[in-house]
């Protein structure tokens, strides 16, 4: 099949992005592997990759680069482009993106059309009035557009069914099998294996890290709370959380980390947490939970979806209660440990990305 991803910024999976990029990098070097030819349309001012990727060929396509225009023009250029690209599938992915879809089923009627609903973006705190009125319609898009909708949680799927009455694919995000990385590669932050709580987001308001660091200020312990991420046309957030932090040294913002050393981070971190107000179904917590590193989250119903009583849970938006959860959490190594393993089992039997991949691919094949 000739299949054209749409949506993201792009891939390899870049500094600026989130759980949508990890996903459609996942999935499309899976597919490519499987035999398919598939192209992923990236925006040129955060990818500076192109041609062939991992399998994957890499087009560029320029957008406006702001943060209301940037995926919306980018998502606009690149279908204009589809129309001509001969594509068996062509597959948004999120709400926002699938506004569009009606282009492709009107133009190029040929291509089949799929759209993944990742998340609720209109609940995301960085978006303005207007913005979320757009992204409620695009809501209704994504289920009403497409041959084909994706949602990568249940509660996404009850959510469509019970508001738009409309069928949906259950696929999940996943999470790869990973040797355990190495411990020395944490001297480069100054950490020491089990002396730190991880959180991995971008740094946006609904991601919770200022719950968390508000939460931590008032929580005696000498462990570090390292804080991975970088914004997303959010730099005033960012500099809110510094402030939120200055003063305690435990904090640390160690920026965009990805490959073995972000792995390193997940893996040998005491806990991970995940305070987030809004989620679809995320994947820093299955990162987490692949290692075998226990897990404190958010209750939202796409949070407790990923651990399934293999976790910690926590009222959401709740900063005492977060902060008890941590006390109690760490103070137990040997529940910590156990709930660890447990996950690990958890994520390998119902996350696998080579799984999920390949059900992606049977319901292409059963639309074209």
């Amino acid at each position: 099949m000739k299949i054209a991803m749409l949506g993201s910024k792009g891939i390899p999976f870049p500094g600026e992005g989130g759980g949508v990029e990890r996903h459609v990098e996942e999935l499309s070097v899976r597919l490519a592997a499987a035999g398919d030819e598939v192209t992923v349309y990236v925006r040129p001012h955060l990818i500076r990759e192109r041609g062939q990727w991992r399998g994957v060929r890499l087009l560029g396509v320029p957008s406006i680069p702001t943060k209301h225009l940037d995926t919306i023009t980018h998502v606009f250029f690149s279908t204009l482009h589809a129309l001509f690209g001969g594509y068996d599938l062509i597959h948004y992915h999120g709400v926002g993106p699938s506004t569009l879809a009606w282009i492709p089923r009107i133009f190029a009627p040929r291509a089949k059309v799929v759209v993944t609903f990742h998340s609720q973006d209109r609940f995301h705190k960085k978006w303005g009035f207007f913005a979320r009125l757009f992204l409620d319609f695009g809501e209704w898009t994504a289920v009403r557009f497409p041959q084909a909708t994706i949602v990568v949680s249940h509660a996404l799927q009850s959510y469509c069914r019970k508001r738009f009455g409309a069928k949906t694919h259950y696929i999940p995000n996943g999470v790869a099998a990973h040797p355990k990385p190495r411990a020395e590669l944490l001297k480069e932050f100054g950490l020491a294996a089990g002396e730190y709580v991880l959180t991995v987001a971008r740094l946006i308001r609904h991601k919770g890290i200022h719950l968390l660091i508000e939460a931590w200020r008032n929580f005696p312990t000498d462990l570090k709370l390292v804080i991975v991420g970088a914004p997303s046309y959010t730099e005033d957030y960012q500099q809110y959380l510094q402030e939120l932090s200055r003063g305690d040294p435990r904090v640390k913002f160690v920026g965009f980390q990805s490959g073995e050393m972000l792995a390193a981070l997940y893996a040998h971190a005491a806990l991970y947490a995940h305070p987030s107000e809004s989620e679809g179904l995320s994947l820093s917590i299955l990162e987490a939970m692949s290692y075998g590193t226990p897990v404190l989250i958010s209750n939202i119903p796409e949070n407790l979806e990923t651990i399934d009583h293999s976790g910690f849970a926590f009222q959401s938006g709740d900063v005492a209660d977060l902060a008890d959860r941590l006390a109690a959490v760490l103070k137990d190594g040997a529940k910590r440990k156990s709930v660890g393993e447990r996950g690990q089992a958890f994520v390998k039997e119902h996350f696998a990305w080579d799984a999920i991949a390949a059900r992606t691919r049977r319901l292409y094949e059963k639309l074209v």
